[in-house]
């Protein structure tokens, strides 16, 4: 796993919630921002963008993934996830941190900008179905 140091780890965290303050959440009233390292060293943010179609709304954590993809990056080093008080990523968005690397780490903070929690994307989805599960020999 790489590892990020404490003060690279708060730069993550302020990045994302200061990205927040873009999101658009006049339904649920629940910003989230997002703010995704890649190996190279650049950084992406996404905000959480909701829908009156509900399931037209798309996650903070997955806009700024797609953005770093759109811009040919396919290897993280760290995505940090701020909201209001420190709420974890949903199954769709560690299912996408997953196509990039179990061993990603992420990082969970509030909108006091503390860090709350540092883990990775294998331990919040153990289990977890990756491109190696496509794989021929991997089949049943």
């Amino acid at each position: 796993m790489t590892s990020l140091s404490a003060q690279q780890a708060q730069a993550l965290i302020e990045i994302a919630n200061q990205a927040r303050q873009q999101a658009y959440a006049p339904y649920s009233n629940y910003p989230v921002g997002a703010a995704v390292r890649t190996k190279s060293g650049r950084v992406f943010t996404g905000v959480n963008v909701e829908n009156a179609a509900y399931p037209a709304t798309m996650c903070a954590e997955r806009i700024a993934i797609f953005k770093a993809v759109s811009e040919g990056e396919r290897e993280f080093e760290a995505i940090a996830v701020v909201t209001s008080n420190g709420g974890s990523p949903c199954g769709g968005c560690r299912q996408v941190m997953a196509e990039f690397g179990l061993e990603t780490i992420v990082l969970i903070g509030n909108g006091k900008g503390h860090l709350l929690l540092q883990t990775t994307v294998r331990d919040l989805l153990p289990g977890a179905f990756t491109p190696q599960d496509l794989q021929p020999d991997n089949r049943a």
